[in-house]
């Protein structure tokens, strides 16, 4: 994982050199979702996503994606039938918030909205599994029982049995301390086969083993120091609120973690330190050294190659908000088990 590369599933031997699967993707936002469950073995039928920047991501890096602009709620499966019977739908839905905190905010019925229209998928296009990815939150705090007991219900009477399940992507070989909500289900009793995967044997990669690379490509001399001091893996990487602001690495608390690494987590780079980059924490924000986008996407467990289309901050909004390539390709592999186990029994 050292400089953020992740092997192919067709380099390792697995996944991807077995049958390969057709899945559908819904908010398929940079592709972080996609691009996993490519190395598992899925090969999308439609990506769909409605920021026109993140399809512009996803053609560029994979031109033979079919992409499509569009709002879910108003996506109809009866325009586009070769998304019937896929083996999976999957997507990162928009962060929805507890019925109580959706009381007292602004939007919250366009995130449910997006959920529901998902669970109205599920029925339109009868698909053998299903993963949705969101807020940790949404699959074990009380306060959201009622959206997953809707979701539970709606799910029962497609003839689904299902599972909530929390993982951090530290535990599959992403260098970031970052916990996901999941949601897995599978059409009939398929989901007694399903196990969530097993964690990574050995550490976890560190800020340092997986930037020192790209903190060095300018010359700065303290590359090499500031790597073997940041040697932990990140802080949860927070993409932030399309609608404001500008980019930087998350809420106060997530900055002094980066501090305590050398890190400026109020801001993002355009490039990485000049060879005369003066490095010193003691000296406050000016001491410490900031991130670009393609830093914090190597920190996301993307492959190195992977492009984001977009301005500094969309770019960094895309990182930010993405599954972890790793992380989704773990649970892609575990789904697609399954899946490969029906077709020979």
């Amino acid at each position: 994982m050292t400089g953020g590369k992740v092997p192919s599933a067709a380099a390792q031997g697995d996944g991807a050199s077995s049958t390969r699967l057709t899945s559908l993707e819904i908010c398929a936002g940079a592709g972080g979702l996609a691009r996993g469950l490519e190395d598992a073995g899925f090969d999308p039928v439609l990506l769909l996503d409605n920021r026109p920047v993140a399809c512009e991501t996803l053609r560029s890096n994979r031109p033979h994606w079919d992409v499509r602009e569009i709002d879910l709620v108003d996506f109809d499966p009866v325009d586009e039938q070769q998304v019937y019977d896929v083996r999976l739908l999957s997507g990162g839905l928009p962060r929805v918030k507890s019925p109580a905190a959706a009381n007292r905010t602004r939007g919250n019925d366009a995130e449910f909205a997006v959920l529901a229209a998902a669970v109205d998928l599920i029925y339109g296009v009868q698909p053998r599994a299903v993963l949705l990815e969101n807020v940790p939150d949404l699959a074990r705090k009380t306060e959201y029982q009622p959206i997953r007991q809707f979701v539970g219900e709606e799910l029962a009477h497609l003839g689904y049995r299902f599972r909530w399940h929390v993982l951090d992507a530290k535990d599959y070989g992403v260098p970031q301390h970052r916990e996901v909500g999941f949601l897995v289900a599978f059409k009939d009793d398929l989901i007694d086969r399903f196990e969530w995967p097993t964690p990574h044997p050995g550490p976890t990669p560190t800020v340092g083993e997986t930037l020192r690379a790209s903190m060095g490509a300018r010359g700065w001399s303290d590359a090499d120091k500031w790597a073997d001091q940041a040697d932990a893996p990140a802080p949860t990487i927070v993409g932030g609120s399309w609608d404001r602001g500008g980019a930087d690495l998350g809420p106060t608390g997530a900055k002094r973690k980066w501090a305590r690494m050398g890190v400026d987590g109020a801001t993002v780079a355009d490039e990485a330190p000049e060879a005369d980059f003066l490095w010193n924490p003691a000296a406050g924000r000016g001491g410490l050294v900031p991130l670009t986008v393609e830093q914090a996407a190597l920190l996301q467990g993307f492959p190195p190659e992977w492009r984001f289309a977009g301005r500094k901050t969309a770019r960094y909004r895309q990182v930010g908000n993405a599954t972890p390539p790793p992380l989704a390709r773990a649970v892609g592999e575990a789904i697609a088990s399954v899946l490969r186990s029906e077709a020979t029994s």
